[in-house]
């Protein structure tokens, strides 16, 4: 029998059912159906918690959200509600509204400023002065475990802000007057999310009709199909753009418009209660929009008293200017001097007077603003300076003057150059003019240029960088003169001012001029009678370089010291350079 029949002949058998496979199969489906349940769960609970209604998120310490950003968390101390009073620490008022907000001890007054007021609060007194004025304000400035408390709420007009209260949330909220302020009105019952995600959490639910506030900021990014909002009663969040109806600009943002445009040409005109101001009628100065005359002193031992020396004539010349389209900074020099700006920048009631009597004139002669030229004081009072420039500030700004301030160059001597903060000057004037001259001055015991290119140009950029001055701020200061330096036997017999005008009228015939590329400056050398001369000469070519400097950096302008020093021709090469007429 062959194999094939005997497999054919043999009986045959049903294979038994493989049981152990169906089990797992079971198992498979079992374990899946179980997942299934479980993400089901899990989504059940995320939605449960994304839909909850939240309409009223309590907090247990009142949040404060300043201009649609919550700043609980950068407080030093708690908002303070008492008394229907919201209460905000001095040092989160000046980390939020005011970085110069100042305690003085001398007369136990808090003294605070925004763009147009200044404030000065008595500690525990409901009675403060707004420029200068008396007023009643609902509560006074407390002292709390050695910290003062500002009485925010009651000082909206001072910080140009609106301070609001939610009960139900303990919510405080802040904006500013002079920011964009939009809102919505939801068209159908919306859950605002805690981040734009339809799966966060929903923190408040806002009902149809009821409005919200638009809080975009570009420092929140807000995806596409979501829109930041705060709700009325001041929670933060994120709704679906299809959820709001149409938005509202209730106030746009109030754009600061700067008071000078285009480039700044200055020029110091100088006269004095010895001198009378120059007769202009007739004439212009081409390539100028702002001049400077030097009539306003600080008075000797005066108690922050201001000489006027403006008179008739000076009457006559800001007439002049006017009529020529330039606008009029007249100079405040403290003279150099050191004892009476110290007394002064030391004592706020001092100070005060110097304000009101600058403000006084600045109104009296309709003036576009001034120019602060205080040189020679002590280091020690470098903060003061820049506090009596702090409350200066806000004055000038309501009768919408200018500021600017003059220094000397960084890194010098303790009362002709450590005595500025730069950059707080930089910060609080319109304008900072550097004084770029008398590289070696009158009390040089070595000979040298009144104003090198190298030096010019490595001072700006300490300027702009080390000093934190913006580029828009600063202004350059140029000579109209140098020095004519006399030595003999290796010491300087004398230092001569020369005009720029008369450079070739006081050197010798043929005298040999060098080019000094580092100085930008034609440079003479010579021997008369035994002494050796030397003169780094301010020229156009000199000028020019300085100029073109304005331009390298972007800076804000230049200035001249002084007129009728220089030369006719130069004015060409200002207005040129410039783009002034």
């Amino acid at each position: 029998m062959s194999d094939n029949q005997m497999n054919e002949n043999m009986p045959k058998h049903t294979a038994a059912p493989k049981r152990g496979k169906k089990k797992k199969k079971g198992n498979i489906v079992l374990k899946i159906f179980m997942i299934i349940a479980l993400l089901a769960i899990i989504v059940g609970i995320v939605f449960y918690f994304a839909f909850i209604h939240l309409k009223e998120v309590k907090y247990k310490r009142a949040n404060l959200v300043i201009n649609n950003r919550n700043m609980t968390e950068s407080l030093k101390a708690d908002v303070i509600l008492e008394n229907g009073v919201i209460y905000i620490s001095s040092k989160d008022v000046g980390n939020f509204f005011d970085s110069s907000i100042y305690y003085d001890n001398k007369y136990d007054q808090i003294i605070t400023s925004s763009y147009n007021k200044l404030a000065v609060m008595p500690v525990g007194k409901t009675q403060i002065q707004v420029n200068s004025s008396n007023i009643n304000i609902k509560a006074p400035v407390m002292k709390k475990e050695n910290s003062f408390y500002i009485p925010f709420s009651a000082l909206e007009d001072i910080y140009n802000v609106k301070v609001n209260y939610n009960e139900t949330t303990n919510i405080v909220t802040v904006d500013s007057l002079d920011r964009d302020y939009k809102i919505a009105t939801t068209g159908k019952e919306a859950r605002v999310k805690q981040k734009p995600s339809a799966f966060s959490k929903t923190v408040a639910i806002v009902e149809q009709g009821e409005s919200f506030i638009i809080a975009n900021r570009e420092d929140y990014p807000v995806p596409d199909g979501w829109i930041r909002v705060r709700t009325e009663t001041g929670v933060l969040g994120y709704v679906k753009d299809k959820k709001m109806g149409q938005i509202n600009t209730i106030r746009e943002a109030i754009k600061e418009q700067k008071k000078v445009e285009g480039p700044v040409s200055l020029v110091w005109d100088y006269y004095s209660e010895y001198v009378t101001a120059p007769e202009r009628s007739g004439t212009s100065i081409k390539g100028v929009n702002v001049v400077s005359p030097t009539c306003f002193t600080l008075k000797r031992l005066g108690k922050g008293v201001v000489e006027e020396n403006v008179g008739e004539q000076g009457k006559k010349y800001i007439a002049w200017a006017k009529q020529n389209g330039y606008e009029v900074w007249p100079s405040i020099s403290n003279n150099s001097y050191i004892d009476t700006t110290a007394e002064v920048m030391r004592d706020y009631k001092l100070r005060e007077k110097l304000i009101n009597q600058i403000v006084d004139y600045v109104t009296k002669y309709q003036l576009d603003g001034i120019n602060i030229d205080f040189e020679n004081m002590y280091a020690e009072d470098k903060e003061n300076f820049s506090q009596f420039l702090v409350e200066l500030r806000p004055r000038l700004n309501e009768i919408g003057a200018v500021l600017s301030v003059d220094v000397t160059a960084p890194d010098g001597g303790e009362t002709w150059s450590m005595c500025y903060d730069r950059n707080t000057i930089g910060k609080v004037a319109d304008y900072i003019i550097f004084m770029g001259y008398d590289q070696y001055g009158v009390s040089s015991t070595k000979s040298g240029t009144t104003a090198g290119g190298d030096w010019i140009e490595t001072n700006i950029k300490k300027f702009l960088g080390q000093e934190g001055v913006s580029p828009d701020k600063l202004i350059l200061g140029i000579p109209f003169y140098t020095r004519l330096w006399v030595e003999r036997n290796g010491k300087i017999s004398s230092r001569d001012t020369v005009a720029m005008k008369s450079v070739d009228k006081v050197l010798p015939e043929n005298v040999k001029k060098t080019w000094d590329e580092n100085l930008k400056q034609n440079y003479v050398e010579y021997k008369q009678n035994g002494a050796t001369y030397k003169m780094w000469i301010e020229d156009e070519k000199s000028i020019e370089a300085k100029l073109d400097l304005i331009k390298q950096y972007q800076l804000a302008g230049v200035a001249f010291w002084e007129k009728d020093m220089e030369a006719n021709s130069v004015w060409n090469l200002v207005a040129s350079k410039l783009g002034i007429n």
